[in-house]
């Protein structure tokens, strides 16, 4: 009767291995986690950097009344006006100039004239030249400045009193001021701010 209670009865439930102390159970990770930690280890993730304004270029000083505009050209011109007896050149040649308008003889009747008549278009034109060297080639200053002056001084007989005094002066003072120059002065502005500055 023991025997065929025991065929009879339903077999023990399998034993089931339980983890030991202390050790962690085997756990299978998600897909979906699995691939997301292998694309934040291809891609690190990059903190943004605030905008950081750039440095403007102190070469190129800007115009206080609009920033966008640079000073440069006026720069490069003083510097190349500073190389050069600019003022002198300049009279000179305005005087050449003013001295060619007031002869209003037509050529005909220049050259029908004589040498004489030639010579009222002449100088006033060789003194133009002498201010355009002046200004574009100052190495040879004190050459153009004296011939300039002698050229000024000779207006008065052949070109009409030298242009009615007026280009005779511009002349005289621009050739003054030509052979009185000299290169690598300091700028005046600043002789006066020291001199102000010391006697302050």
């Amino acid at each position: 009767m023991t025997d065929d209670l025991s065929a009879g009865a339903a077999p023990p439930p399998p034993a089931v291995a339980r983890p030991e102390s202390g050790a962690e159970p085997d756990v299978q990770p998600e897909p979906d986690a699995v691939a997301a930690a292998e694309a934040t280890a291809a891609d690190p993730p990059t903190a943004e950097l605030p905008a950081v304004a750039e440095p403007t270029n102190p070469a190129e000083p800007t115009n206080p009344a609009d920033p966008a505009v640079p000073l440069q050209p006026r720069r490069s011109f003083k510097a190349w006006r500073g190389r050069r007896p600019f003022w002198g050149g300049l009279l000179v040649t305005l005087a050449g100039a003013e001295i060619l308008v007031t002869e209003k003889a037509p050529l005909p009747v220049v050259l029908h004239v004589g040498i004489e008549g030639l010579a009222g278009y002449l100088v006033p034109t060789i003194m133009l030249l002498c201010g355009l060297l002046l200004l574009f080639s100052p190495a040879q200053r004190l050459f153009y400045s004296v011939l300039a002056m002698l050229l000024t001084l000779a207006t008065w007989i052949t070109s009409n009193l030298g242009g009615f005094l007026l280009g005779m002066l511009l002349g005289l003072i621009g050739s003054s001021l030509a052979f009185g120059w000299a290169p690598e002065q300091p700028a005046r502005r600043k002789l006066f701010r020291r001199g102000h500055s010391v006697s302050t």
